[in-house]
Protein backbone atom coordinates (compact mmCIF):
# COMPACT_ATOMS: atom_id res chain seq x y z
CA UNK A 1 0.00 0.00 0.00
CA UNK A 2 1.25 3.51 -0.81
CA UNK A 3 1.19 6.38 1.65
CA UNK A 4 0.93 9.90 -0.02
CA UNK A 5 -1.69 10.01 2.14
CA UNK A 6 -0.65 8.42 5.55
CA UNK A 7 -2.34 9.75 8.22
CA UNK A 8 -4.84 11.91 6.15
CA UNK A 9 -8.46 11.76 7.08
CA UNK A 10 -10.91 12.72 4.45
CA UNK A 11 -14.77 13.04 3.40
CA UNK A 12 -15.96 12.11 0.08
CA UNK A 13 -19.36 12.65 -0.87
CA UNK A 14 -21.46 11.07 -3.48
CA UNK A 15 -18.87 7.90 -3.26
CA UNK A 16 -21.21 5.01 -3.41
CA UNK A 17 -20.48 4.79 -7.09
CA UNK A 18 -18.61 5.81 -9.92
CA UNK A 19 -16.37 8.81 -9.65
CA UNK A 20 -17.13 9.25 -5.60
CA UNK A 21 -16.64 5.48 -5.30
CA UNK A 22 -12.85 5.08 -7.36
CA UNK A 23 -11.68 8.32 -5.15
CA UNK A 24 -12.54 7.05 -1.95
CA UNK A 25 -11.03 3.52 -2.93
CA UNK A 26 -8.03 5.81 -4.07
CA UNK A 27 -7.24 7.85 -0.85
CA UNK A 28 -7.69 4.61 1.56
CA UNK A 29 -4.94 3.01 -0.71
CA UNK A 30 -2.92 5.74 -0.28
CA UNK A 31 -3.02 5.40 3.37
CA UNK A 32 -5.95 7.83 4.51
CA UNK A 33 -8.92 7.48 6.43
CA UNK A 34 -11.86 7.77 4.77
CA UNK A 35 -15.33 8.77 5.40
CA UNK A 36 -17.61 7.25 2.02
CA UNK A 37 -20.90 9.67 2.22
CA UNK A 38 -24.03 8.82 0.28
CA UNK A 39 -27.81 7.70 0.34
CA UNK A 40 -27.41 4.14 -0.32
CA UNK A 41 -26.49 2.48 3.00
CA UNK A 42 -26.37 -0.73 0.83
CA UNK A 43 -24.01 0.67 -1.73
CA UNK A 44 -22.02 2.41 0.97
CA UNK A 45 -21.30 -1.04 3.04
CA UNK A 46 -19.97 -2.58 -0.51
CA UNK A 47 -17.31 0.27 -0.76
CA UNK A 48 -16.77 0.14 2.73
CA UNK A 49 -16.32 -3.47 3.02
CA UNK A 50 -14.07 -3.57 0.12
CA UNK A 51 -11.37 -0.57 1.17
CA UNK A 52 -11.51 -2.75 4.63
CA UNK A 53 -10.58 -5.97 2.88
CA UNK A 54 -7.70 -4.24 0.95
CA UNK A 55 -6.55 -3.40 4.60
CA UNK A 56 -7.68 0.18 4.02
CA UNK A 57 -9.90 2.77 7.03
CA UNK A 58 -12.80 3.97 6.01
CA UNK A 59 -16.81 4.13 7.39
CA UNK A 60 -19.67 5.00 5.80
CA UNK A 61 -22.04 8.44 6.69
CA UNK A 62 -25.54 8.43 5.50
CA UNK A 63 -26.55 11.51 4.09
CA UNK A 64 -29.20 13.00 1.32
CA UNK A 65 -28.02 16.06 0.61
CA UNK A 66 -30.38 17.80 -0.44
CA UNK A 67 -29.46 21.34 -0.26
CA UNK A 68 -30.37 22.78 2.70
CA UNK A 69 -27.26 23.79 5.29
CA UNK A 70 -28.91 21.35 8.08
CA UNK A 71 -28.14 17.95 5.84
CA UNK A 72 -24.38 19.63 5.01
CA UNK A 73 -23.85 20.76 8.40
CA UNK A 74 -25.19 17.11 9.71
CA UNK A 75 -22.75 15.46 7.51
CA UNK A 76 -20.00 17.62 8.26
CA UNK A 77 -20.47 16.77 12.09
CA UNK A 78 -20.99 13.17 11.91
CA UNK A 79 -17.86 12.77 9.25
CA UNK A 80 -15.64 14.89 11.44
CA UNK A 81 -16.88 12.58 14.58
CA UNK A 82 -15.98 9.45 12.81
CA UNK A 83 -12.55 10.53 11.55
CA UNK A 84 -11.74 11.70 15.15
CA UNK A 85 -12.12 15.11 15.15
CA UNK A 86 -10.82 16.98 11.68
CA UNK A 87 -11.12 16.29 8.10
CA UNK A 88 -8.28 17.09 6.30
CA UNK A 89 -9.49 16.92 2.39
CA UNK A 90 -12.98 17.51 1.50
CA UNK A 91 -14.27 16.01 -1.71
CA UNK A 92 -16.90 17.89 -3.10
CA UNK A 93 -18.36 14.83 -6.04
CA UNK A 94 -22.05 14.35 -5.20
CA UNK A 95 -24.40 15.72 -8.30
CA UNK A 96 -26.95 14.64 -10.35
CA UNK A 97 -27.42 15.06 -14.09
CA UNK A 98 -31.02 15.51 -15.36
CA UNK A 99 -30.43 15.80 -19.53
CA UNK A 100 -32.92 17.67 -21.72
CA UNK A 101 -33.28 20.85 -23.07
CA UNK A 102 -34.12 24.24 -21.54
CA UNK A 103 -37.18 24.69 -22.67
CA UNK A 104 -38.56 21.45 -21.54
CA UNK A 105 -36.64 21.81 -17.77
CA UNK A 106 -39.69 22.47 -15.01
CA UNK A 107 -38.64 24.95 -11.76
CA UNK A 108 -38.97 21.66 -9.60
CA UNK A 109 -36.53 20.14 -11.63
CA UNK A 110 -34.23 23.66 -11.94
CA UNK A 111 -34.52 24.06 -8.07
CA UNK A 112 -33.33 20.75 -7.35
CA UNK A 113 -30.53 20.35 -9.35
CA UNK A 114 -29.04 23.82 -7.95
CA UNK A 115 -29.74 22.46 -4.73
CA UNK A 116 -28.02 19.17 -4.64
CA UNK A 117 -24.99 20.79 -6.97
CA UNK A 118 -24.54 23.86 -5.69
CA UNK A 119 -25.78 24.42 -2.49
CA UNK A 120 -25.06 21.27 -0.88
CA UNK A 121 -21.48 21.82 -1.63
CA UNK A 122 -21.38 25.46 -0.46
CA UNK A 123 -22.51 24.69 2.42
CA UNK A 124 -20.99 21.37 3.42
CA UNK A 125 -17.27 23.24 2.32
CA UNK A 126 -19.04 26.75 5.06
CA UNK A 127 -19.20 23.55 7.28
CA UNK A 128 -15.72 22.29 6.80
CA UNK A 129 -13.50 25.01 5.88
CA UNK A 130 -13.08 27.18 9.11
CA UNK A 131 -12.16 24.50 10.92
CA UNK A 132 -9.40 23.83 7.88
CA UNK A 133 -8.12 27.10 8.30
CA UNK A 134 -7.90 27.12 11.57
CA UNK A 135 -5.51 24.31 11.93
CA UNK A 136 -3.66 26.17 8.71
CA UNK A 137 -4.00 23.08 6.53
CA UNK A 138 -6.61 21.70 4.53
CA UNK A 139 -7.66 20.43 1.02
CA UNK A 140 -11.10 21.28 -1.22
CA UNK A 141 -11.51 19.02 -4.19
CA UNK A 142 -14.69 20.05 -6.57
CA UNK A 143 -16.01 17.80 -9.18
CA UNK A 144 -16.52 20.21 -12.26
CA UNK A 145 -17.77 19.22 -16.03
CA UNK A 146 -15.81 19.65 -19.08
CA UNK A 147 -19.55 21.08 -20.24
CA UNK A 148 -19.16 24.14 -17.83
CA UNK A 149 -16.47 25.85 -20.33
CA UNK A 150 -17.74 23.52 -23.83
CA UNK A 151 -21.53 24.30 -24.89
CA UNK A 152 -23.36 21.50 -26.24
CA UNK A 153 -27.04 21.90 -26.69
CA UNK A 154 -28.16 19.65 -24.41
CA UNK A 155 -28.01 19.60 -20.32
CA UNK A 156 -27.89 23.54 -20.13
CA UNK A 157 -29.03 23.34 -16.47
CA UNK A 158 -26.73 20.85 -15.39
CA UNK A 159 -23.66 22.90 -17.15
CA UNK A 160 -24.38 26.14 -15.70
CA UNK A 161 -24.32 24.19 -12.07
CA UNK A 162 -20.86 23.16 -13.17
CA UNK A 163 -20.05 26.49 -13.82
CA UNK A 164 -20.59 27.79 -10.67
CA UNK A 165 -19.24 25.08 -8.70
CA UNK A 166 -15.35 26.16 -11.30
CA UNK A 167 -16.52 29.82 -10.10
CA UNK A 168 -16.41 28.68 -6.50
CA UNK A 169 -13.40 26.96 -6.51
CA UNK A 170 -11.43 29.92 -7.76
CA UNK A 171 -13.54 32.32 -5.28
CA UNK A 172 -12.53 29.65 -2.28
CA UNK A 173 -9.26 29.74 -3.25
CA UNK A 174 -8.76 33.44 -2.14
CA UNK A 175 -10.78 33.29 0.44
CA UNK A 176 -9.45 29.84 2.48
CA UNK A 177 -5.80 29.52 0.76
CA UNK A 178 -4.07 32.25 2.71
CA UNK A 179 -4.91 30.12 5.75
CA UNK A 180 -3.29 27.18 4.83
CA UNK A 181 -6.47 25.31 2.61
CA UNK A 182 -5.77 24.71 -0.64
CA UNK A 183 -9.38 24.48 -3.02
CA UNK A 184 -9.36 23.32 -6.53
CA UNK A 185 -11.55 21.61 -9.09
CA UNK A 186 -11.62 18.54 -11.15
CA UNK A 187 -13.01 18.85 -15.21
CA UNK A 188 -13.94 15.18 -15.84
CA UNK A 189 -14.80 14.33 -19.60
CA UNK A 190 -17.33 11.67 -20.34
CA UNK A 191 -16.26 9.12 -17.46
CA UNK A 192 -18.76 5.63 -16.85
CA UNK A 193 -17.12 2.41 -15.51
CA UNK A 194 -16.81 0.48 -18.29
CA UNK A 195 -19.58 -2.10 -19.22
CA UNK A 196 -18.20 -5.60 -21.28
CA UNK A 197 -19.94 -5.73 -24.94
CA UNK A 198 -21.94 -2.17 -23.83
CA UNK A 199 -21.46 0.97 -26.30
CA UNK A 200 -22.71 3.88 -24.72
CA UNK A 201 -24.55 6.62 -25.84
CA UNK A 202 -21.76 9.29 -24.11
CA UNK A 203 -18.96 7.29 -26.60
CA UNK A 204 -20.11 9.83 -29.54
CA UNK A 205 -19.09 12.98 -27.26
CA UNK A 206 -15.54 11.95 -27.10
CA UNK A 207 -15.20 11.52 -30.97
CA UNK A 208 -12.50 13.70 -32.14
CA UNK A 209 -10.60 14.12 -28.53
CA UNK A 210 -6.67 12.83 -28.15
CA UNK A 211 -7.71 10.02 -26.55
CA UNK A 212 -11.01 8.87 -28.72
CA UNK A 213 -12.69 7.31 -25.85
CA UNK A 214 -14.60 7.49 -22.85
CA UNK A 215 -12.66 8.23 -19.16
CA UNK A 216 -12.63 5.73 -16.58
CA UNK A 217 -13.65 6.52 -12.89
CA UNK A 218 -9.98 5.51 -12.11
CA UNK A 219 -8.51 8.78 -14.27
CA UNK A 220 -10.22 10.62 -11.82
CA UNK A 221 -9.38 9.63 -8.59
CA UNK A 222 -5.99 9.31 -9.69
CA UNK A 223 -5.85 13.40 -10.07
CA UNK A 224 -8.04 13.57 -6.66
CA UNK A 225 -5.19 12.17 -5.18
CA UNK A 226 -2.35 14.86 -6.55
CA UNK A 227 -4.61 17.42 -5.45
CA UNK A 228 -4.98 15.99 -1.91
CA UNK A 229 -1.22 14.86 -1.29
CA UNK A 230 1.81 17.47 -0.75
CA UNK A 231 2.72 17.15 -4.35
CA UNK A 232 0.15 20.07 -5.25
CA UNK A 233 1.27 21.85 -2.33
CA UNK A 234 1.81 24.69 -4.99
CA UNK A 235 -1.36 24.70 -6.63
CA UNK A 236 -4.41 26.86 -5.80
CA UNK A 237 -7.82 27.73 -7.32
CA UNK A 238 -6.79 25.10 -10.03
CA UNK A 239 -9.43 23.24 -12.75
CA UNK A 240 -7.50 20.56 -13.62
CA UNK A 241 -8.85 19.19 -17.08
CA UNK A 242 -8.67 15.09 -17.01
CA UNK A 243 -11.54 14.83 -20.02
CA UNK A 244 -9.03 12.44 -22.77
CA UNK A 245 -8.60 16.73 -24.22
CA UNK A 246 -12.30 17.25 -24.60
CA UNK A 247 -11.84 20.97 -24.05
CA UNK A 248 -8.83 22.05 -25.25
CA UNK A 249 -7.79 19.91 -28.36
CA UNK A 250 -9.53 19.11 -31.71
CA UNK A 251 -8.51 15.94 -34.17
CA UNK A 252 -8.65 16.85 -37.57
CA UNK A 253 -8.51 14.23 -39.39
CA UNK A 254 -6.35 14.30 -42.51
Amino acid sequence: MSTRLDGKTALVTGATSNIGRAIAEAFAAEGAHVVVSGRSAGRGKEVVDGIRARGGRADFVQAALDGSAAASQALAREATRVLGGRIDVLVNNAGIYPGGVTAATDEKTFDQVYAVNVKAPFFLTAAVAPAMAEAGRGAIINLGSWIARLGVPVGALYSSTKGAVETLTRAWAAEFGPQGVRVNAISPGVVLTPTPGEIHPGEVMMNGTPAGRMGTPDAIAHAAVYLAAEESAFVHGAVLDVDGGRTGVAVIAG
